[in-house]
């Protein structure tokens, strides 16, 4: 069975990739005259969709080393797992029930390659081709469950091509909707912070980069926009900015929150209790409810308030993201 890649891995590494494809291809040729060297085949095959899940040769040859062992079961498992970094319902595979494997699951997996390329380029040409293409994909990304790492990336990547393509808009409605499924995309929040700061929407830049950031200090964000804004200031440019307040702050977190309540499916309503709910616990019932992305927002809102505790709360999340 092919395990949980999704956890692992945040963005795409290529070049990993592709030696653990080509080390995949090395075992396939040697289990030829060594059938012992197909398990090896498999491990690097994983290791190739696991570093890069956007290459589509990765998915190939791991189904194509399933094939060599006559797994049928493996096979099923890397469709199911393709349909949901594709965003698909994976219990779409369901309608695969009876349907031999080891006979069809090459011909299954170029047919899914084929109708929802896993490349963004090659995506993109394909649907500004077709009739309401763009339209088409906007509707279906709202109705998607994106909480897949992999998924939330895929599609990001797509967004950016609408972007670059003139759908402004659509890219700025659609990425904080990505975002609210996984609020820990720092490449993302950063895409929308370049997006704001271009259209001269600054407290917007200023919010994404400070996400940005906060999910990947590695790349001061924020920091780099704050001195590009003091730089045009002391340029002399006619640009007056302050960082925003925390009115601002809190309603963007908000909007957020909310956000991220409609990407969650519904939980069973629970009967309040009369004793005052403390602010902290407010955040304690929604991961007790596993509402991680809402609990995150909510945390970093009181955090923005200067709320005891909720900075600790605002990590302990991000750990659990």
């Amino acid at each position: 069975m092919m395990t949980d890649i999704g956890a692992s891995l945040q963005h795409p590494r290529r070049s990993l990739g592709n030696r653990h494809r080509s080390q995949a291809r090395k075992f396939l040729l040697m289990s030829q005259n060594d059938p012992e060297y197909i398990g090896w085949a498999e491990q690097s095959a994983r290791q190739a969709v696991l570093h890069d899940f956007t290459h589509p040769d990765n998915w190939r040859v791991l189904v194509e080393a399933k094939l060599q062992a006559n797994d049928d079961i493996g096979i099923r498992a890397v469709i199911v797992e393709l349909f949901s970094v594709l965003g698909r319902n994976p219990d779409s595979v369901k309608q695969l029930d009876g349907v031999d494997m080891n006979e069809l699951g090459s011909e299954i997996l170029e047919a899914s390659l084929g109708a929802d390329p896993l490349d963004p380029d090659s995506w993109w040409e394909k649907t500004k081709r077709e009739n309401d293409g763009v339209e088409a994909f906007c509707n279906r990304v709202k109705k998607l469950d994106l909480r897949d790492i992999r998924a939330n990336v895929l599609f990001s990547r797509r967004l950016e091509r609408l972007r670059d393509s003139g759908f402004e808009d659509e890219f700025l409605e659609l990425s904080k909707l990505v975002l609210a499924h996984r609020p820990n995309n720092h490449e993302t929040w950063s895409e929308l912070g370049r997006l704001h700061e271009r259209r001269g929407e600054y407290d917007n830049a200023w919010m994404c980069y400070d996400q940005a950031q906060l999910h990947f200090p590695e790349i001061p964000a924020r920091d780099r926009f704050i001195e590009r804004m003091e730089s045009k200031m002391d340029d002399g440019d006619s640009v007056s900015w302050n960082a925003p307040g925390i009115d601002s702050r809190v309603e963007f977190l908000n909007r957020m929150q909310n956000l991220a309540n409609q990407t969650q499916p519904p939980t069973h309503e629970t009967q309040e209790d009369e004793d005052e709910i403390l602010p902290l616990e407010e955040v304690d019932v929604l991961l007790a409810e596993n509402r991680l992305t809402e609990a995150f927002f909510l945390a970093r809102r009181m955090a923005a308030e200067g709320i005891d505790g909720a900075i600790e709360k605002v990590e302990e999340i991000r750990g659990i993201l």
